[in-house]
């Protein structure tokens, strides 16, 4: 079977896993999303369940022929179906474990597994095969009275299983009678029986999502799309620190042979900053407060100021890229990428999106802790970078390797870090901060106007220097650097649609860059221009273009990073939170008011 992106992602904010259309684990790191791959066979053009194939987790009903999936509703609890030609029928209930006990969450390195024969006599084989040191090895195994253990890169994880064991180590056919319990977790012993414990675990796993969604202030329509986006961002963040990756994959290409692989594992500031965003305009305050802890950390332990663009999840500074040659790719495409060169580059815009993501804290009396003088001052240095880099050069928020430029987007939300700031020292008390930093957004929005505005062709330019297109600028919007109804915005908006939107999709850019043209759109993109479309009088427009994104997310709800515009095929790593941050932000802003049925 040819992998695609028709995955399905459990987890509980500490682990994760993606399941494959066949009900399969293929992606799977331990002992958080960073970490080593015990599932990694998506990454591996290997046959599935081959001889020497290992990565993954099966659990096969002979001689199937249908398989359908769902999640359980408002969970991540996913529920695979699988059935025969004879009529018989079983069901593979996957999750990790995540609820409160003892007064705090209970989120284990663990993947449970619960099988329920539905119909006849269905015969099942389990084929448990975890990987090490990047698909290097198959993990050593060593086998106790019910249980199995599997020494992965640096750690034991062990099977406690109420089937047989021997039938499991042996990879061997056998009948489903009963329910059957599988929990791949620490290397101890359950002082409990596993079976009482695998079903109490999953009632309390749905009860802490579901009462989770039901503090999310949905809009009317795209509730299911909306949820499941939420849900889904949630998984993404390492709630022991409070970090958020990009995506829980990596080197997913971003079309076919592109070699554009990256390790999107990683907390990127502006990624984090739009998905806190997203999720504010739903109420999920748990996500700002615990992603504005890890942010106050890494603030504190900049050196001399500077902000990377991104940080390991447990707030590392060192993110050294390299390659896996073990595993061949997602179908093959090469290289695989661990870590991420991006650490080291200089991103300008990171200064405004600590700031942006902070703010809300300063107004919002919701939140358990709110903003103070301490955390103004904090922060005022933070601004003073952005006053320094604001109109010097960087590598821009599409992160290219080998070219530098003075990036509007970037000036931009220099210019908003000040224009907060003055924001929060105004509602502080703070008269003489608010006058400055006022003062400071002032200049540096007279600078960005002037060297990036074009009069010859009536828009901005994505760069000071040349005369570039970019779907960046219609963050401006967002920003609230310009207006809808500013004509400089409006020219901006005509050039943009007309130089990148192919069909229903953006590019991010139609220029070349470090690997020659891009060929994909980029999701996020087409969302922005749903958003802009929608604030310059073309609901319409926007709404049909909306749906049309909605139909192309996987059977999971979930969009990935990149689409070929021409096949309508999703490339680039999964699920993508900028992605899932659009499906929100679009919903929230074009759905009936809930007055419409109240």
């Amino acid at each position: 079977m040819t992998a695609t992106l028709d995955l399905w992602p459990i987890g509980n904010c500490q682990v994760s896993a993606l399941v494959d259309r066949a009900g399969r684990f293929v992606w799977g790191c331990t002992p958080r999303v960073d970490g080593d791959p015990a599932f990694c066979s998506l990454l591996d053009d290997a046959p599935p369940a081959g001889e020497a194939a290992f990565g993954f987790w099966e659990i096969d009903l002979d001689g199937v022929v249908e398989t359908t999936q769902t999640y359980l509703r408002n969970t991540p609890v996913l529920v695979t179906r699988h059935s025969d030609a004879n009529g018989n029928a079983m069901e593979v209930i996957d999750f990790c474990p995540r609820f409160k006990r003892n007064g705090r969450m209970y989120r284990p390195v663990a993947f449970a597994r619960i099988v329920r024969p539905i119909a006849g006599s269905p015969r099942i084989r389990v084929r448990l095969r975890p990987a090490r040191r990047w698909g290097e090895a198959r993990a050593e195994t060593t086998r106790g009275s019910n249980h199995i253990r599997y020494k992965v890169q640096d750690s034991v994880l062990r099977l406690s299983t109420t089937a047989a064991v021997g039938w499991i180590e042996d990879e061997r056919l056998f009948r489903v009678e009963r329910p059957l319990y599988f929990f791949l977790g620490p290397d101890e012993s359950f002082s409990e029986e596993i079976g009482v414990s695998l079903e109490t675990m999953l009632d309390h796993t749905i009860d802490e999502w579901r009462h989770w969604v039901r503090g999310l202030a949905t809009p009317y329509e795209w509730q299911e799309a909306v949820i499941r986006s939420a849900i889904t961002l949630k998984l993404c963040q390492h709630e022991e620190t409070g970090a958020i990756v990009a995506a829980l994959t990596t080197s997913i290409p971003e079309h076919a042979g592109s070699g554009r692989n990256w390790d999107y594992r990683y907390c990127w500031v502006r990624d984090a900053y739009y998905t806190v965003q997203a999720l504010n305009r739903l109420g999920a305050l748990d996500v700002l407060e615990g992603y504005l802890e890890y942010l106050r950390n890494i603030v504190d332990n900049a050196a001399s100021g500077h902000i990377q663009p991104l940080y390991g999840v447990g707030g590392e500074a060192t993110l050294i890229e390299r390659e896996a040659p073990a595993l061949s790719g997602y179908r093959g495409m090469g290289p695989v990428r661990v870590g991420n060169q991006a650490y080291e580059q200089v991103q300008h815009d990171a200064y405004g999106q600590i700031i942006l993501s902070n703010a809300q804290a300063f107004f919002d009396h919701r939140l358990l802790r709110i903003g103070g003088i301490e955390d103004f001052n904090a922060l005022e240095p933070v601004g003073e970078r952005a006053w320094e880099k604001y109109d010097k050069p960087d590598a821009g928020l599409w992160e290219l390797r080998t070219k530098s430029h003075v990036h509007t987007y970037s000036a931009a939300m220099c210019w908003a870090a000040c224009d907060r700031l003055a924001n929060a020292a105004e509602v502080l008390g703070l008269s003489d901060r608010q006058a400055f930093w006022r003062d400071r957004a002032t200049t540096m929005r007279k600078r960005i106007e002037d060297a990036a505005w074009r009069p010859d062709t009536d828009r901005l330019s994505a760069t000071f220097a040349g005369d570039d297109l970019d779907a960046s600028l219609l963050q401006l919007l967002d920003l609230r650097f310009l207006a809808p109804d500013d004509p400089r915005f409006r020219g901006t908006l005509a050039a943009v649609e007309g130089g990148l939107r192919r069909g229903s999709h953006m590019l991010r850019y139609a220029t070349e860059d470090d690997f020659g043209l891009p060929h994909t759109a980029f999701n996020v993109c087409t969302f922005w221009l749903i958003e802009a479309l929608h604030f310059t009088g073309r609901d319409a427009d926007a709404r049909a273009l909306f749906e049309e994104m909605l139909s192309r997310c996987t059977p999971a709800g979930l969009l990935s990073e990149d689409i070929d515009p021409v096949t309508g095929e999703l490339w680039g790593n999964y699920p993508q939170t900028y992605s899932l941050v659009g499906m929100i932000n679009c919903a929230v802003l074009l759905s009936k008011p809930w007055s419409s049925v109240r």
